[in-house]
């Protein structure tokens, strides 16, 4: 088999892997064998690092296949793909890790409903609960010194939770603050009210993962769709046609590679849009 064919497959190869490592089931048994697989010495540990150390710099990946690109078929052409690719990678790696950073502080703040009505219904004062549960949770963002601060001294608790609820992830704060305000001020039962919000939070979750789990096949049409054109090289170059020589050194293949990546790259964007509008409903 010729050098270009197997250098395509194993692209393919690692593009599907690349799209697998991004299902959250994968990302789960991950974390839960990371402590493990790190202290394994050997291979296994040695791995872990690097994978850690990768980790931030993902984009960078487009560098060496483009180059692989670029040798194999004789052209700059694959460089300037890969350096117009690695912003907009950089700028999708970026916005998941934002949106898991919004989710982690949205648990973040349920788990402090959860626990301060655990406090209270334990005979605690609400300042000495908060005080309580609410130090090295992260559920209370940069404003935590604050909040804990107005929270022992008899300072504005809620205007302290609303200023924190500014912070991505963190908006369950004003309800928080809301519901804090009305039992200070009209003498409702504090617990009874963050229950209730901490069931709201809860079902919202529940509701956010049942979506995500029915658009899961939507999302593999996308990756599909994403694969195609690597799937077309690779029995291209199987079948000896060499299709890098002529997308990259024959006019008709240099129209036919600008066309196709202008309807590819619109088509990713059409999906993804799609998906990601039904996962905001």
């Amino acid at each position: 088999m010729p050098l270009s064919s197997l250098v395509l497959a194993a692209g393919a190869g690692l593009t599907g892997g690349l799209a697998v490592a991004r299902d959250p089931g994968t990302g789960r048994a991950r974390a839960m064998f990371a402590d493990h697989v790190a202290g394994e010495p050997g291979l296994l540990g040695a791995w872990a690092v690097v994978r850690a150390r990768l980790d931030g710099h993902r984009e960078w990946l487009c560098i060496p296949v483009a180059v692989l690109l670029a040798v194999l078929g004789e052209s700059v052409l694959p460089l300037l793909a890969g350096a117009l690719t690695l912003p907009l990678t950089r700028r999708w790696i970026r916005r998941r890790a934002l949106r898991r950073c919004r989710e982690r502080a949205a648990d973040a703040v349920t788990a402090l409903c959860a626990d301060l009505v655990g406090e209270l219904r334990a005979g605690r004062e609400p300042g000495q609960a908060l005080l309580l549960v609410g130090r090295g949770q992260g559920a209370l963002g940069t404003a935590e010194a604050a909040v804990l601060a107005a929270a022992r001294f008899g300072g504005d608790v809620p205007g302290a939770l609303r200023k924190a609820s500014t912070a991505p992830g963190l908006e369950g704060l004003a309800g928080m603050a809301a519901c804090w305000k009305v039992a200070v001020d009209g003498g409702a039962g504090l617990a009874t009210g963050l229950a209730r919000i901490e069931h709201a939070f809860r079902a919202e979750r529940r509701g956010r993962e049942e979506l995500r789990a029915q658009l899961a096949g939507a999302w593999s049409t996308v990756v599909v769709l994403a694969l195609l054109p690597m799937v077309g090289l690779g029995l291209g170059a199987a079948m000896g046609a060499d299709p890098l020589r002529v997308l990259l050194h024959t006019p008709g293949g240099l129209a036919c590679l600008v066309a196709g990546s202008l309807m590819e790259g619109a088509g990713l964007f059409w999906a993804t849009r799609i998906v990601r509008t039904g996962e905001t409903v």
